[in-house]
């Protein structure tokens, strides 16, 4: 019992006096790498157990050759531990690298490409490095892209204000210039000068009334009632409303949608007609006279209302194809749908998204199409067409 007693108290002190030493080493290395103390921190135990063994095998009056035999078996198995944690702490500090590299890259990196394979090879990273890697490296993705969005909303914006000081100098040039002419009564055709100055007023209200519109839909949308909106019968409507355009043109503007009631959506009806107006004006500016301008509705196989409007303007260059809904771009020819300050198309767009919809434009033969695409009421697409039909639109 006595030498249980004391082997007991002989391993406590050893173990004590080991932590006591190892607890300065880590304190002195506490600013230093990490590696260290988990060095320190993996071969305490070990320290421990050496020491241990060595005061009881001093203090026990074992042979020689047991003594030595103990001695070997714990040197072997102080270095087996030495040589793992070198290997682990190679690993794990192959990992800090890794990390450090990928939070350099995040930082100076901010074009979202791909990051370039390891030198060494594949990561042989732990599970939970790994995963933190991989986290960052999406996070880079993701900020290279928003930077890529904002860069590219700025540069519309600054484009935007452009076009808008230019449609907006020449007009007032030409009011003040009218004005002056008429206080100097050296404009002797007043009527004439009215009338132009009305007309430029009148343009001038329109491309303030577009920039309004503009913000509205692209902003936060205030809370307007949606009802059940026929799109056979607004289509009509607009196409009603844009022959006159297409006649003065010396286009031919074909309508074509069902008659019955499977194209309706729930929204805006005053938001819908604008985004398809204007899309049918932007085709009737662009199209040669004698040419057709196609505005077609119907219920697309995928149960999405899909609305065309097919033009004959040439085609769009295909570098121009992704820019065409940018507001204030105007590409060659000035491509846009309200004449001027390059908003129409832009304003469509943004009525479309707001109903849960998308559009896209595409070259055809002769010229390019505008494809709506809205989705159909939960209500509406469990019907089976007997009920009655939507609210009409004016």
């Amino acid at each position: 019992m006595t030498d249980t007693v004391i082997i007991v108290g002989l391993t406590l002190g050893a173990c004590l006096v080991v932590g006591v030493l190892g607890a300065l080493a880590m304190h002195r290395l506490r600013r230093r790498s990490l590696r260290y103390q988990l060095i320190i921190a993996t071969l305490l135990p070990v320290a421990a157990v050496t020491a241990t063994v060595i005061v009881n095998v001093w203090l026990m009056f074992l042979s020689a050759h047991d003594s030595t035999v103990i001695m070997i078996s714990l040197l072997v198995s102080v270095l087996v531990a030495v040589f793992s944690t070198v290997v682990i702490m190679r690993r794990v500090g192959r990992g800090s690298a890794e990390l450090g590299t990928a939070l350099q890259r995040m930082r100076a990196d901010t074009t979202g490409s791909p990051a370039p394979p390891p030198a060494d090879g594949p990561s042989q990273l732990p599970s939970e490095l790994a995963v933190v890697v991989a986290d960052l490296e999406r996070t880079r993705v993701l900020l290279a892209e928003t930077r890529r969005r904002e860069q590219a909303a700025e540069d519309a914006r600054r484009e935007l204000v452009r076009f808008m000081s230019h449609d907006l100098r020449t007009p007032l040039a030409g009011l003040r210039a009218l004005t002056e002419g008429l206080e100097d009564g050296v404009v002797h055709d007043v009527p004439r000068a009215l009338e132009h100055m009305r007309a430029t007023i009148t343009r001038m209200t329109h491309l303030v009334e577009d920039l309004f519109e503009l913000s509205r839909v692209q902003g936060a949308r205030p809370e307007r009632p949606s009802t059940l909106v026929s799109l056979s019968e607004l289509i009509v409507d607009v196409g009603s409303e844009s022959s006159a355009l297409a006649s003065s043109r010396g286009v031919l503007l074909d309508v074509e949608v069902p008659d019955d009631d499977r194209l309706a959506v729930t929204g805006s009806a005053d938001d819908l007609a604008r985004a398809i107006a204007n899309l049918v004006g932007n085709a009737v500016r662009h199209t040669g006279t004698d040419q057709v301008v196609r505005l077609h509705g119907q219920r697309a196989d995928d149960g999405h209302i899909r609305i065309e409007v097919s033009d004959g303007c040439g085609g769009i260059p295909d570098a121009s194809l992704e820019r065409v809904f940018d507001v204030g771009w105007r590409g060659n020819g000035a491509r846009t749908g309200d004449g001027g300050a390059g908003l129409g198309l832009a304003i469509a767009r943004g009525v479309v998204e707001s109903h849960a919809g998308r559009i896209d434009v595409a070259n055809i033969e002769g010229g390019c199409r505008f494809a709506v695409e809205l989705p159909v009421p939960a209500e509406k697409a469990g019907r089976d067409g007997a009920s009655p039909r939507p609210e009409a639109t004016a």
